[in-house]
């Protein structure tokens, strides 16, 4: 029987739950589906990731609301997903901030991505129609830029690492409190989307400045925060042998002048014991496989995806 269609099926929702991870730090988890951040600042909040419409980000601002009332003044996005942006409207943020490399991929990909992703993950998609139009950051960046929370609250620092997950991931970091959203840069627990990334940048250069920050709370992409240096740095590990896996099966296959539905099924029998019941391993796996094909052959800059392109892909490697 074909598997059914990314997370066309995955209609069952999920338990959130809102954790405090210091005085003004909020993560909000949901057994795997897209984590989203919160910080207070004195008389401001910032907010990490805005979730793909603004019926979905209300949802996530009526359990801060629980919290705080200070009024939203920055909205960070970690990266261009449409799952990730396209509910910023939800914020009425003063102020949209990204890396400059989001920016290109909006104007590059934006529309093609949320047909995309839209298909790929509905249940993510709900009250869609509430949806306005793109998200565009309203300041942008590419080195790093610290945020004065004010009062005694000390500082918010984005920081890019270099190119992974996507050209332009960039992580948020309060030095005083030793916390990191990593956004989809590391995941907990949870499987990785790799089918817009730099696989080797992602797990050389990139990761070991991520782990350079040796922070003793991550906030993921996905799963679990972790808690503790250990769990931080087994989150970091695991992210970089789910790499490094994907690459060592996919180049074997490549080399030797094998397919890409070879490739995909070596890699999926060199993962599925460890990664296979984590969150969206099925879903991402054809996508992240064709992408380092791609690599392979020479394909530096990820070519867009759209649902014509999904679908081609999934029928090639999954039926």
């Amino acid at each position: 029987m074909a598997k059914p269609f990314a997370s066309a099926a995955d209609v069952a929702e999920k338990v959130e739950t809102l954790e405090v991870l210091a005085d003004g730090v909020y993560a909000l988890t949901a057994e795997g589906d897209p984590n989203v951040g919160a910080v207070e600042g004195e008389d401001f909040i910032v907010c990490f990731e805005a979730r793909a419409t603004p019926l979905m980000a209300r949802r996530w601002l009526d359990r801060l609301r629980e919290h705080t009332t200070k009024p939203v003044r920055f909205l960070v996005l970690s990266h261009y997903h449409a799952v990730r942006t396209l509910g910023a409207a939800a914020f009425h943020a003063e102020v949209i901030v990204a890396h400059e490399q989001t920016r290109r991929l909006i104007a590059e990909r934006g529309l093609e991505d949320w047909e995309s992703e839209a298909g790929r993950m509905p249940r993510l998609f709900a009250g869609a129609e509430t949806i306005p139009g793109l998200t565009w950051p309203t300041a942008t960046f590419t080195d790093r830029l610290t945020i004065d929370l004010g009062g005694d609250r000390g500082d918010l620092v984005l920081a890019y690492c270099g190119r992974g997950h996507t050209a332009g991931d960039i992580v948020a970091w309060l030095p005083r409190q030793r916390i990191l959203f990593a956004g989809d840069l590391v995941e907990a627990q949870a499987a990785l989307y790799t089918g817009d990334s730099f696989h080797a940048d992602w797990a050389s250069g990139t990761l070991d400045r991520v782990a350079d920050f040796d922070a003793e709370a991550l906030v993921g992409g996905r799963g679990a925060v972790a808690r503790g240096r250990d769990a931080v740095r087994a989150a970091v590990a695991q992210t970089r042998d789910f790499l490094a896996v994907t690459r060592a099966e996919v180049e074997a296959v490549y080399g030797r002048g094998g397919s890409l539905r070879e490739a995909f099924e070596r890699a999926h029998a060199a993962l599925e014991p460890r990664y296979g019941r984590w969150p969206i391993f099925e879903h991402c796996l054809p996508f992240n496989v064709s992408r380092l094909w791609d690599e392979m052959d020479g394909i530096d800059w990820p070519r867009i995806w759209t649902a014509q392109r999904d679908r081609e892909v999934w029928q090639a490697l999954q039926e």
